[in-house]
């Protein structure tokens, strides 16, 4: 499944609850769909918000979630939300950064509430409203953000050219989108896809176009409710073994491993599984002599991939 941190859970029920208090009465359905969230996980993360409050917890303390039987939801804010608040000028900057990032969750309003309150705080506490703190959420085209958000609300389709970084090829494709999520720092859309016939992952930041489909395909399956995994080798998925110094932890981080163990000589080795070749490739050219293959399964030639791959774009240097 998708990584979701306890933060990441907190940041979209900071960014849910203010919407469903300015619009209330709104159909599960349709704010599950402006969250990139499936409805069963919308009502996860709103069962956090009826356990907000103030000691003694009593009905005036707390924050009512009400969902009726039509699936229509409303919040009413428990009586001390209408207090003033006293902030000292460090947390209302951290108020500020936090809220600003809110403000890039897919669903938020731009003019919103929560817009108007970070606007009136800037000014407060002089901070520059151009570019007051800088923070990166992902480097998607936010007209295709947009888009997609969209196309997932309305069960529209898209025809998108992406680029597949692991393969190093572009294709054109057209993809039913059913959510779009955040995870580690990038935006991901989760989608059926006619190129593959099969549900795919694929990331913002790498299509270069998009178009909405205006002719729709019936028999294209549904999401469901299981959600997205970003890295989901099979079984079959060649291995590579790396030793990595400690230049190189980088790597533990950075990707999917499938197991990673301390050396006493303060370096790691990783194992990992690799999906296609030219991305192994440009892993290890960029390792240099800070990592070395020690084990591979299910593919030759694994030593000299690095050589290889290294000898290739020389090549295409001196052709230029």
């Amino acid at each position: 499944m998708a990584r979701s941190t306890a933060s990441d859970r907190m940041r979209r029920v900071l960014a849910i609850v203010p919407w469903i208090v300015a619009n209330p009465g709104r159909h599960t359905s349709e704010v599950a769909a402006r969250f990139g969230l499936t409805e069963a996980e919308l009502l996860n993360d709103l069962s956090v918000v009826f356990m907000v409050g103030l000691p003694p917890y009593s009905p005036d303390a707390l924050v009512d979630v009400q969902i009726d039987d039509d699936g229509r939801v409303s919040i009413n804010l428990a009586d001390f939300f209408s207090r003033p608040l006293r902030l000292t000028a460090a947390q209302g900057l951290a108020l500020v950064a936090a809220s600003d990032a809110l403000l890039s969750v897919p669903g938020m309003d731009s003019d919103g509430a929560l817009a108007r309150a970070i606007g009136k705080l800037a000014d407060a506490l002089g901070v520059d409203d151009v570019n007051p703190v800088d923070i990166h959420l992902g480097n998607a085209e936010a007209e295709h953000l947009e888009l997609l958000r969209s196309a997932v609300a309305d069960g529209q389709e898209v025809e998108i050219d992406y680029y597949s970084f692991g393969r190093d090829v572009r294709t054109r494709r057209r993809i039913a989108p059913w959510r779009v999520f955040a995870d580690s720092g990038s935006w991901y859309v989760h989608a059926w896809c006619t190129l593959a016939d099969g549900e795919r992952i694929f990331r913002l930041d790498r299509i270069e176009s998009l178009n909405v489909v205006e002719s729709q395909d019936p028999t294209l399956p549904g999401a469901g409710d299981r959600a997205p995994a970003i890295f989901n080798p099979q079984e079959q998925t060649p291995l590579i073994t790396l030793v990595l110094d400690v230049d190189a932890a980088w790597v533990a981080e950075t990707y999917p491993c499938e197991r990673v163990v301390q050396l006493d000589d303060g370096g790691t080795q990783v194992t990992l599984a690799v999906t296609a070749m030219p991305w192994l490739e440009r892993l290890l050219v960029r390792l240099g002599p800070h990592g070395r293959v020690v084990g591979a399964e299910s593919f030759d030639g694994a030593d000299d991939l690095a050589s290889t791959a290294a000898s290739r774009i020389l090549a295409r240097y001196a052709m230029s």
